[in-house]
């Protein structure tokens, strides 16, 4: 790829984001909706900023607040700049509703769709690089696909010769739709100062009465200034979502990207077709996913664990040499060496560190367990602190919330709770102390000592023959044996 050495030194971006697309048929305004992870905007902002454009302004409309809001969140106030079209006038007049965000501007302005979620910064900077070292008024993106189907045809001078305009395929003659294969990706390059002159002398004059950003092309090839192209090897760029099949469709490519280059990096990944990684996770080496393995959110994974089949772990941070198969992890730490599942739930806020084993049907919420901590199975433990090399057993239970508050638990280490043993929060069970199968503990009990809180055992001889021999005299019949 081009160094950055070699792209323009002064950068904006205007990302058009204004359209209702009616054929999404969803209430939620089509750029936010979600393609591994993030909104589909959010992908074509990442690409900017990764190429080196720090400057970035979205075109909004539709639902201008909405895209707005959503977007602060996801970047935080103040990452982007806005300009609003309230009314639907084509590209071209979008673009120009940027016009006073960028007064004064001299530099280069990238153009681009905001529905495009596969378009990468290798491919905005391979086409910033030629926009600077040919010196053109404008560089546009183009792509050669088998059947250039509705997109915009690519009118050059002779076969390889400059670009002399875009035609829209509704405007297009039989022959250019025959005869043309190069076609416009939507993504330009442009002198800022050159651009928005251009804009000022569009015409709506096409089939479809609206202002196009493509005609601003020709605008310049007719007073003398040089129009470039750049052709991109890879035309999924192109692609662009208008319903939710292409929604989906997207979706399988860049989890199919993100999975390769995942497994590029030295990470196994047993079944590709059923195993889903969002944008922005990171794995590290000799990691291995097994089939429905989900990594989503701002995960990371350190090395050499397994994961799966069946693991489901969310905005969480899991350590080096970690199994965790068939559980939930969500917003949660898990530190290196730990075994989880299966059918394991950690919840938010909670922090197990090295060496726990959390197993069957163990729910864990808003607790920190210490070093080697066990909890084997049927057992839910929720604000509290767990020392290091406790031991849970089965059917244990800490009852953190009265119907009005939550309260902590604290378990000391090296400790043993007996199965079945429900613990009555707040309350404190000492370093090393031993709590009797059963038990419901109401009061801390001291380290190094006995908790037994059960009625004793009482036996009945020959209480089960009496019962039925009454029973049977009730009925009529004859004693059951």
């Amino acid at each position: 790829m081009p160094d950055a050495a070699v792209l323009p030194p002064s950068l904006a971006a205007v990302v058009l984001a204004a359209g209702k697309s009616t054929r999404m048929r969803s209430r939620l305004p089509k750029v936010l909706h979600p393609v591994c992870g993030r909104p589909i905007l959010a992908h074509i902002l990442h690409a900017l900023t990764d190429a080196g454009v720090e400057r970035r302004i979205a075109v909004i409309g539709h639902e201008a607040e909405t895209v707005r809001a959503a977007m602060e969140t996801y970047f935080g106030a103040g990452q982007l700049e806005y300009a609003y079209q309230t009314e639907q006038k084509g590209t071209g007049h979008a673009v120009r509703m940027a016009e006073s965000a960028l007064a004064g501007f001299t530099g280069t302005v990238l153009v681009l769709a905001g529905d495009t979620p596969l378009l990468s910064a290798d491919v905005l900077k391979t086409l910033l690089a030629e926009h600077a070292s040919t010196g053109a008024t404008a560089t546009v993106l183009t792509a050669v696909l088998p059947d250039a189907g509705a997109y915009g045809r690519i009118i050059r001078d002779g076969k390889d010769g400059p670009v002399l305009g875009i035609v829209e395929a509704k405007d297009a003659t039989l022959e250019q739709k025959r005869d043309i294969r190069e076609i416009n990706t939507g993504v330009f390059a442009f002198d800022a100062a050159a651009l928005f002159t251009a804009l000022r002398d569009l015409q709506p004059n096409n089939a479809q009465g609206e202002f196009y950003l493509t005609d601003v092309l020709g605008l310049l090839h007719d007073v003398g200034r040089t129009v470039g192209a750049v052709k991109s090897t890879d035309t999924d760029v192109i692609l662009g979502v208008n319903t939710r099949v292409e929604l989906a469709e997207i979706g399988a490519k860049m989890r199919a990207r993100i999975l390769r280059d995942l497994m590029l990096s030295g990470v196994t990944v047993e079944d590709p077709a059923n195993t889903y990684v969002e944008a922005g996770v990171t794995v590290g080496q000799d990691t291995t996913l097994l089939p429905l393995t989900r990594l989503a959110g701002k995960t990371t994974v350190g090395a050499g664990c397994v994961l799966g089949p069946n693991a489901n772990i969310t905005n969480s941070v899991v350590g080096d040499n970690v199994k965790a198969r068939a559980c939930f992890i969500e917003s949660a730490t898990v530190g290196d060496g730990c075994k989880i599942g299966p059918f394991a739930h950690i919840r938010p806020g909670s922090r197990l560190e090295e060496g726990v084993r959390i197993g069957n049907f163990v729910e864990i919420n808003r607790s920190t367990l210490g070093e080697k901590v066990a909890a084997g199975h049927l057992t839910y433990i929720g604000d509290a602190t767990v020392g290091a090399g406790t031991n849970i057993g089965a059917g244990t239970i800490t009852c953190n919330y009265d119907g009005y508050a939550k309260h902590k638990t604290v378990i000391g280490e090296n400790a043993f709770i007996g199965t079945h043993s429900t613990l009555v929060a707040p309350v404190t069970v000492g370093d090393r102390a031993f709590v009797a199968a059963a038990s419901a503990i109401t009061e801390d009990v001291p380290p190094d000592a006995l908790a037994v809180a059960r009625e004793r055992q009482v036996i009945k001889p020959d209480w089960a023959q009496r019962r039925r021999a009454e029973k049977a005299i009730q009925s009529g019949s004859e004693p059951k044996p």
